[in-house]
């Protein structure tokens, strides 16, 4: 849906605020508490909440074809995400409309009404007088990835509104705990999956996510904790997004975001291998001073793949016919390569101890 500069409408002020954080962090404690509180400031206020919109099937079920990936497969799961950020780009591109009243073609539309009409607020956006009112979406989602978190930021600069995001730092054994007394319980293999894959917002390396802020969940959310959260949303409002002028500057940020991301998964998989590999060599009985020799040529061997990937991520065998880059097929070609190097050097051990 590509909409030219000189054809956006003028709109009146509206943030996005992304929530991140491992499951039982206390996303949408946070989220409610929030909503009620814009609420009660005067914002129009929409909480967005990926558990309720997208239904536990659908991390199973799969697409068989996309239009933009004829031939490729993907979760349901990953195809509802696509349809909210669908949803609210349809409503940004004319912010005059009921939220709730955005179509789409997807049956996440029905659900994602029924969220909203939940929240008791009022069912048209169409105002007069309140025409200067703040419209403000939080986004609850657990957004591991960057390259989640980034196609947010992507929508919010495409059309010229705030964005910022949260994310709630909360330990891994509290998590766990918190889960068990859900009604419906994840399974604790699902969230120390996820604690290896989540990527915090890093500022330091991704000049994207300068407005983002980190809120310790261990205790109760305080009223102090409020005002953080919207003193941050509120030097969103006062500060959107540019457009991007061209695609070339939204094409390069995306694909170094989009290889940024590759290399990140095949590095934790090739930790992996390595790791498997060390315990197989002590099992083995290999000597101390033999095993910190394997450890420190298996990571260099690591770090050559890892550099070649990056390098390489952008030729053509990774290229989809959308001009993306196919991560999965990026990274499992980086961990092949990397299996091999480690199936030669730990055969080469092996003959030194024969």
């Amino acid at each position: 849906m590509d909409v030219k500069l000189n054809e956006v409408p003028h709109r009146r002020q509206i943030c996005m605020c992304l929530f991140c954080g491992l499951p039982a962090a206390g996303k949408t404690t946070i989220v409610k508490a929030l909503s009620n509180h814009t609420t009660l400031m005067g914002w129009r206020t929409w909480s967005l909440l990926y558990d309720d919109l997208i239904p536990q099937e659908a991390f199973n079920e799969v697409c068989m074809e996309t239009k933009s990936q004829p031939h490729q497969t993907q979760t349901k799961w990953k195809h509802h995400r696509q349809a909210i950020l669908s949803w609210l780009e349809k409503f940004l591109q004319n912010p005059s409309q009921d939220p709730s009243s955005c179509g789409s073609d997807h049956d996440v539309v029905h659900q994602r009404c029924m969220a909203l009409q939940k929240q008791h607020l009022p069912t048209t956006l169409r105002a007069s007088s309140h025409s200067q009112k703040k419209i403000l979406f939080l986004l609850d989602d657990n957004f591991y990835y960057q390259s989640m978190r980034f196609e947010v930021y992507q929508l919010a600069r495409k059309y010229g509104v705030g964005f910022c995001q949260v994310y709630l730092q909360c330990p891994t054994e509290l998590c766990v705990s918190r889960n068990r007394t859900r009604a419906v319980p994840l399974s604790e293999e699902v969230i120390l999956d996820m604690v290896k894959r989540m990527e915090p917002p890093n500022p330091l390396k991704n000049s994207w996510e300068q407005n983002s802020l980190t809120l310790s969940s261990c205790e109760e959310f305080t009223n102090h904790d409020l005002q953080s959260l919207t003193t941050l949303i509120s030097s969103a409002f006062d500060n959107p997004l540019s457009p991007f002028q061209n695609d070339t500057e939204k094409r390069e940020i995306d694909r170094q975001s989009c290889a940024n991301s590759v290399v990140h998964q095949a590095d934790q998989a090739c930790r992996r291998l390595v790791s498997q590999a060390m315990l197989t060599a002590r099992e083995k009985s290999i000597s101390s001073e033999n095993l910190s020799s394997l450890a420190k040529e298996l990571n260099k061997s690591k770090a050559r793949v890892l550099q070649d990937l990056r390098k390489n991520v952008h030729c053509s065998p990774f290229i989809s016919p959308d001009d993306s880059i196919d991560i999965e097929r990026a990274v499992g070609h980086a961990v092949i390569l990397f299996h091999r190097e480690l199936e030669k050097i730990m055969s080469a051990v092996q003959q030194v101890r024969e």
